[in-house]
């Protein structure tokens, strides 16, 4: 913190957090920072009177707490100094945990308030607390029962009517990723700026470069914005904000225990990159190896993963810097926490249909390093993706602190189905209806008009037509029977073989049956699975390995039986 309470009028004021300094504009700024240690004379002079940036209060009710948090994040900032009463005496107040907890209790209980910081300070022998609000570079603040506060004076005023709109639309047009911060251009990332410039097409060394990244939003004057310092700087290192940053656990369970955990920091590009191939990687891939084929079918498709994580990433709240992006890894979904709301107008209802960012100038750079869709197509990618997988639909919440993306890891079909169906691309390219369709046509299915319209979802009887119709097309459905009365069933010559059917357990197990009827050839073992004449021999190894079968003769002449009983 500064050296003492300060007032700063100019166009750029400064504002430290953790140590850090950086620059708002702002043409009316007023922001009070706070020393550790004060003389009780130089102290009775800086409250002298209660102002337009300085409250004094003995308790820490948080209804009244919240007050002037709102006012102070509304306006230009202040501090609250609490154990001094309204006629100046230090009574003190220790900042211990109960403390502690009601002031960030009065905290949650308002409305997206601007940063603050509570910290101890000495006057004399004496402690008090000083809760040192920041002012809201956008947007605006509200106490628990809907009121927009601003301060006047030493008053927190509510605002009504046409003071209350014009406030609200000023704000609406600032955005706080076109903050200014202190670092210059200089303070980049040598190799995240010369990664920035390849994408747009610039010089790293063009004596105009800060003009180039003023012109996206990345640079005003001499000094990197919020979005710039994002974009080619640790924001842990250059801004302080620790939780600028992914963290992923991973969990062996629903249960609340995560037995592994991983932050992933640095550059947003850097952040989006190395989030995704960790989670790809960490999720594998299920193996499938059927006929002449091995199928390794990702558990989550990739695009999935990153575009989930760059929307995280880019729509997040950066004013929110005590929370994480926060990625929860268990059996059975991938689950992906954003702090801060969708932004308006976007609701989970119209998610797919309206657009609006939060961070645009960041988004669009994350867009020409190809790792974020073109503004709008973000979910429908999403949802496309998981849907052409065939996995369930993604689910989307938000509860108007953050954002949760819910990624589930299952579907209608299994990863043997699904490795099958890849197998009759060869047939004809598939959608993910024809899939579906073709799944249950496996399973034993006689494919009527309502039967697929039930299996895809729909009451549109043509939909569901023109899909049977197509496979039809394809030679992969049978029609029997005209018009209203037609069903189809799977062409014989297209039924998925054994090895499409079980898992290698489950093989094992068919292969001993066989056996106790008779002595097993590598031929038999084919015809009864499908496999192809190596993995009917690995397979058969490896039941001799395990002393389940004996290998007698071989070449050609090998068969494979049951060990005897002694």
């Amino acid at each position: 913190m500064s050296a003492e309470f300060s007032h700063n009028m100019e166009m750029f004021f400064p504002l430290s957090i953790g140590g850090r300094r950086f620059a708002y504009i702002c043409h009316t700024a007023r922001v009070t920072s706070v020393r550790n240690s004060y003389a009780p004379s130089e102290f009775a002079l800086l409250i002298e009177r209660e102002s337009d940036s300085i409250e004094l209060k003995m308790g820490v009710s948080t209804y009244k707490l919240q007050e002037p948090m709102v006012a102070f994040s509304n306006g230009s900032g202040g501090v609250i100094l609490i154990g001094v009463s309204d006629d100046r005496v230090v009574a003190g107040r220790t900042l211990d945990q109960g403390t502690d907890d009601q002031i960030h209790q009065a905290a949650l209980a308002a409305a997206n308030l601007g940063r603050y910081v509570v910290k101890a300070v000495m006057v004399g022998n004496r402690q008090i607390v000083a809760v040192v609000v920041q002012p809201r570079a956008e947007g605006f603040s509200q106490t628990s029962d809907g009121r927009i506060l601003v301060r006047r004076g030493a008053r927190n005023v509510a605002l009504f009517g046409s003071d209350a709109w014009d406030f609200i639309s000023s704000r609406a047009l600032r955005r706080f990723e076109r903050t200014p911060t202190e670092l210059g251009v200089s303070d980049s990332s040598r190799p995240a700026l010369e990664a920035l410039c390849a994408v747009y097409g610039w010089s790293p060394d063009d004596p105009a470069l800060a003009d180039r990244l003023a012109e996206r939003g990345l640079c005003a004057g001499t000094h990197l914005t919020i979005a710039g310092a994002l974009l080619l700087t640790d924001p842990r290192d250059s801004m302080d904000l620790n939780k600028a940053i992914v963290e992923v656990r991973r969990y062996p369970d629903d249960g609340p225990n995560y037995n592994r955990r991983v932050e992933f920091g640095g550059t947003l590009p850097e952040q989006i990159r190395d989030t995704t191939k960790f989670i790809v990687d960490e999720l594998g891939s299920d193996l499938v190896v059927t006929g002449v084929y091995r199928h390794e079918i990702p558990r989550l498709p990739e695009v999935v993963v990153r575009e989930t994580i760059a929307n995280a990433v880019a729509h997040r709240s950066y004013e929110q810097n005590r929370t994480a992006v926060i990625v929860e890894l268990r059996p059975e979904e991938v689950t992906v926490h954003s702090p801060g709301p969708l932004p308006e107008p976007v609701t989970v209802a119209t998610i797919r249909q309206a657009q609006a960012a939060r961070n645009p100038d960041v988004i669009d750079s994350l867009r020409r390093f190809s790792l974020a869709e073109d503004a709008g197509r973000g979910i429908d990618v999403i949802e496309d993706a998981m849907k052409e997988a065939l996995l369930d639909a993604p689910v989307f919440i938000d509860d108007g602190a953050s954002v949760t993306v819910r990624l589930p890891l299952r579907g209608p079909i299994t990863p043997q189905e699904r490795a099958w169906v890849s197998e009759l691309e060869r047939a004809g390219e598939l959608t993910a209806n024809d899939r579906l369709l073709l799944v249950h046509a496996a399973r034993g299915d006689e494919l009527a008009n309502a039967t697929a319209r039930e299996i895809l979802g729909t009451q549109d009887s043509s939909v569901a037509r023109l899909a049977l119709q197509r496979l039809r097309d394809l030679g992969l459905l049978a029609q029997h029977g005209d018009r209203g009365g037609a069903t189809y069933t799977l062409v014989d010559h297209f039924a998925p073989a054994v090895a499409y059917r079980l898992s290698p357990s489950q093989i094992a197990d068919l292969l001993l049956k066989a056996a106790k009827e008779s002595a097993l050839t590598n031929q038999r073992v084919r015809d009864l699975t499908g496999l192809t004449r190596e993995h009917a021999r690995a397979a058969l190894r490896g039941l001799v390995k395990q002393g389940r079968l004996v290998q007698r003769g071989s070449r050609r002449g090998t068969t494979y039986e049951l060990p005897k009983l002694r």
